[in-house]
């Protein structure tokens, strides 16, 4: 409020200031001529400057309108003659201390200062407690948020259960284990059992760690906290490990209770890799915390529970045993999973008579918690648009589809380029559909949709946690299909097959330099980058072998992929007359399904699965 203040003074005397007529600066004789034909109207004297109102004209000839201000200096000569002077003249006088007017000067020079500090102090103290929610300390407790039903606080629990969570049995029996401990420690401490100090939930974006969480406070009939990591930063160095104590502290008063830190690799990466930037509030921060949970100060039964979807950026010190002694991963759910995480979401909604969940689930392989509840809402939001009163199975079809590939693209494609898709799409469909360890088809489109001018999905008859050699080399002969049946079938290739390229390069690569796929190069790890175990992206390092090795490595490479266009040119010339069949079929149909496809290359048993 005072920097407010001083604000709105200083402005309103800059504000006057610049309203306040113009100031002329003239010499004493002019002045004196000015008194001789009555133009001056009142004088102001303040030592020996002298200023005054000038009119335009004597009043004998005029009105005497005021146009301007003037100033001017005083001999220091000058008697009483001159006030006389001024007296016969009818001048108005007016006499000023000089002693006033350099306080006034001086309280206008420091003005612009005490608005600065002003400012300033009023920023520090916002920063300092925490962005202004209403603390009074560098280590406020506005931040902290304790729900605790049994005291009556204002602030809600979640209303979510364990029976909220489906698809983390493994993560809910470790979670409840924390319930059961503080609900019944005695039967612990009978065996000497102490309580875990730290839980880490790791496992992919969208997997449920969060909500895992909530469902933790709705079922815990103790204090609980849920903070960010990130609220725990500031500019200033100090504040973190601050509200740190603060938090613990609450937490030990309230014991037993539980604590959550969500994204706690905001504050938990390495110290001294340069990761995050080497903030020191950051690494201060993290040394607090390690401090408060296993430090020399008691733990007094206060359970920390923190998500991370980046483990392997954590200071080691964090996953230590009397740290957080437990790790429980959170996987992406399998079909029944899927199936039971769509029953949550589909709980509330009206669905039609033709959705089925199991079969919702098979097509889904790879969603997460957090995508299949999108995919509901979209349908959902589809069916509200096309105004009916149910979800029907097609609504979330076609949601499927453009969750997975984007929406539809309204493109003009000219006649030539559309066959080519429509052949390029074919080539992937029949040497799918002919080997006998692919993935069965699902559908095949040449409707333009996100990046891709066409599409071939496959959906897996089961989760897969392991892909042996056949089934690679397949997905290897898959890719290429679609290059090898646009040369077969219109004798040249197209840039469509970019991203094949790039796919079958990259697996080949992973084969030989990963998985000891090929015999030429043996059983080695000759990879140049890691992948992240959660969010798939590389990072490139630095290589350990030698030349001749990678040239090795190329030569393995191409020879698969080399191998895999002979096996595609193989199945599709043996099967060209269904393939023309196909395409002639998407040219007109522009999609297909499953049995469609059927029809156009007729029944097949192979090794795996039956068409």
């Amino acid at each position: 409020m005072l920097a407010i203040a001083v604000f709105l003074i200083y402005g309103s005397l800059i504000f006057k200031q610049g309203q306040s007529p113009s100031v002329a600066n003239i010499s004493y004789t002019s002045f004196r001529q000015y008194l001789i034909d009555e133009r001056i109207e009142e004088v102001t004297i303040k030592g020996n400057v002298l200023s005054g109102i000038l009119l335009s004209s004597s009043p004998a000839e005029n009105t005497g309108k005021v146009v301007s201000k003037f100033t001017t200096v005083l001999p220091p000569f000058l008697g009483e003659r001159f006030l006389e002077d001024l007296t016969q003249q009818g001048v108005e006088i007016k006499v000023q201390s000089q002693q006033d007017g350099i306080l006034s000067q001086v309280i206008k020079s420091l003005l612009p200062w005490v608005f600065i500090i002003a400012i300033y102090f009023f920023l520090f103290r916002r920063f300092a407690n925490g962005s202004g929610e209403g603390m009074s300390g560098m280590g406020g407790r506005g931040f902290s948020k304790f729900l605790n039903p049994s005291d009556g606080l204002v602030l809600k629990t979640p209303d979510l259960s364990f029976d909220d969570v489906a698809g983390q049995d493994n993560a809910k029996r470790e979670v409840s284990e924390l319930l059961d401990y503080i609900r019944d420690p005695d039967r612990y401490k009978k065996l000497g059992a102490e309580v875990p100090h730290g839980v880490l939930l790791m496992g992919a974006p969208g997997t449920g760690k969060t909500l895992l969480a909530k469902a933790l406070a709705g079922e815990a009939k103790v204090p609980f906290c849920a903070i960010s990591a990130s609220e725990f930063i500031e500019m200033f160095v100090g504040v973190g490990a601050s509200r740190v104590r603060q938090l613990f502290k609450q937490a030990k008063e309230k014991a037993p209770s539980i604590v959550f830190i969500d994204e706690l690799d905001a504050v938990g990466r390495v110290r001294g890799a340069g990761l995050g930037g080497g903030h020191d509030e950051r690494e201060q921060t993290l040394n607090q915390i390690l401090a408060e949970m296993d430090g020399f100060s008691g733990h007094e039964q206060v359970i920390v529970l923190a998500a991370t979807n980046r483990p392997d950026v954590l200071d080691p010190a964090l996953l230590r045993p009397g740290r957080f002694d437990r790790h429980v991963t959170l996987d992406l759910p399998d079909r029944n999973a899927r199936a039971e995480i769509l029953k949550i979401h589909t709980q509330k909604k009206p669905m039609a008579n033709d959705v089925n969940l199991l079969d919702i689930a098979q097509e889904t392989t790879g969603f997460s918690g957090a995508d299949l509840k999108n995919l509901i809402n979209e349908a959902a939001i589809f069916a509200a648009r096309e105004g009916r009163s149910t979800i029907e199975a097609n609504d979330i079809s076609l949601m499927r589809d453009k969750v997975i590939l984007g929406t539809k693209r309204q493109l003009m494609i000219l006649p030539d380029e559309h066959r080519r898709i429509a052949t390029h799409e074919a080539g992937h469909t029949v040497v799918a559909y002919f080997l006998p360890n692919a993935d069965p088809i699902f559908k095949v489109s040449i409707v333009p949709r996100g990046q891709s001018l066409g599409v071939t999905q496959q959906v897996p008859s089961e989760d897969r946690h392991n892909y042996p050699e056949d089934y690679l080399k397949d997905k290897l002969a898959i890719l290429m299909g679609g290059r090898i049946a646009e040369k077969i079938i219109l004798g040249s290739v197209s840039s469509g097959a970019d991203d094949d390229i790039k796919q079958a390069s990259a697996l080949a690569r992973s084969m030989v330099s990963r998985w000891g796929m090929s015999e030429s190069v043996g059983a080695l790890d000759l990879r140049v980058s890691t992948e992240h175990p959660f969010l798939g992206k590389e990072i490139n390092q630095s290589r350990n072998h030698s030349e001749a090795t990678s040239h090795q490595i190329d030569e393995a490479v191409k020879g698969l992929v080399e191998a895999a266009e002979e096996q595609a040119a193989t199945i599709i010339n043996a099967h060209k007359e269904s393939l023309n069949r196909l395409i002639k079929a998407l040219e007109k149909k522009e999609t297909l399904a499953r049995d469609e496809i059927k029809d156009c290359l007729g029944a097949v048993m192979c090794k795996r699965r039956k068409y």
